[in-house]
């Protein structure tokens, strides 16, 4: 059973900074694309970042920095200078374009205060 735990989240002053991670279980991460996104209240879901297989990435809303460990089988999001605006659920996922094989994890919630 393939299983995507996040954690990391939790509340933070504005300024502040978070780390996520983002560990997986019954697959090989290596072998994925990993992304971030995250969904606030009544808005869409959206992307953070995203890390292709062979390192490249894309960045979407936010000031942070993707990274995985495939020897720890985990992906990161470092977060800084989080804002207000920052304040939603972030999801983990891990695809393989072209294939089915697409999975997330439950989310954890980020909540930034003024």
């Amino acid at each position: 059973q393939v299983q995507l735990v996040e954690s990391g989240g939790g509340l933070v002053q504005a300024g502040g900074s978070l780390r996520l991670s983002c560990v997986a279980c019954g697959i090989n991460l290596r072998l994925y694309t990993v992304a971030w996104y995250r969904q606030a209240p009544g808005k869409q879901r959206e992307l953070v970042a995203r890390m292709y297989t062979n390192g490249n990435t894309n960045y979407g809303v936010g000031q942070c920095t993707i990274s995985r460990d495939n020897s720890k089988n985990t992906a990161y999001l470092q977060m800084n200078s989080l804002k207000v605006e920052d304040t939603a659920v972030y999801y983990c996922n891990a695809r393989i374009y072209g294939r089915d094989n697409n999975f997330w994890g439950q989310g954890t919630q980020v909540t930034v205060s003024s």
